[in-house]
């Protein structure tokens, strides 16, 4: 009581309970503010762990995985028919579109169905061999896609090949061209810093 400049008894007890209301909302919103931040979320990590089926154990699906990432590709932007793909019509959809022979890209896409179904992330339609995207494997494969093909792969061209100069940016450029700019400035500041730190 003394901490809130009040006298001990009943008669300061609604001063005391709006004193403490006012305590609590403030704590409510440093609470809400701390907690409205992008957290870690080591899905990848987790995805390269190999899981258990029964009495199999099931490899981990790798980041850098080439194979894996066409059929996922194929998956998200292809195979979206209400029954689901048979793996023949995956296969072929697949060799169409990056431009494979048959002979590079075998039906060993069972076992790697196999592994995206016991990760979850690919259903079976029924007791047929028809597999089609859950709602989960949509957002994990759309974070693959997007990871390789949109982030990780202008970022290392602009690190390792050829980083666009700055005086030569279109006028009007788009926001996501814009977002590179400043991720590349992000990176080398961090690279310097740890150049430094060393």
């Amino acid at each position: 009581m003394k901490d809130f400049g009040l006298n001990k008894g009943l008669d300061n007890l609604e001063k005391l309970r709006q004193t403490l209301t006012a305590v609590t909302d403030r704590f409510a919103g440093f609470e809400a503010h701390g907690l409205n931040v992008h957290v870690e979320f080591p899905l990848f990590q987790r995805l390269a762990l190999p899981v258990t089926m029964g009495k199999t154990k099931i490899a981990g699906i790798k980041i850098h995985n080439t194979r894996m990432l066409r059929l996922k590709e194929i998956l998200l932007h292809h195979a979206t028919q209400i029954q689901g793909w048979r793996t023949a019509d995956i296969h072929q959809a697949i060799l169409s579109a990056f431009n494979l022979k048959p002979a590079s890209y075998t039906l060993t896409l069972r076992y790697d169905l196999r592994k995206l179904t016991a990760h979850g992330l690919v259903e079976r339609d029924g007791n047929r061999y028809c597999y089609r995207l859950k709602d989960k494997g949509s957002k994990v494969v759309l974070m693959f896609v997007l990871f390789h093909k949109r982030v990780c792969g202008p970022l290392a061209n602009s690190l390792f090949e050829r980083q666009p100069n700055h005086e030569h940016k279109p006028k009007s450029k788009s926001k996501i061209e814009t977002a590179y700019y400043k991720a590349d400035a992000a990176i080398q500041n961090v690279i310097n810093q740890l150049v430094t730190a060393a």
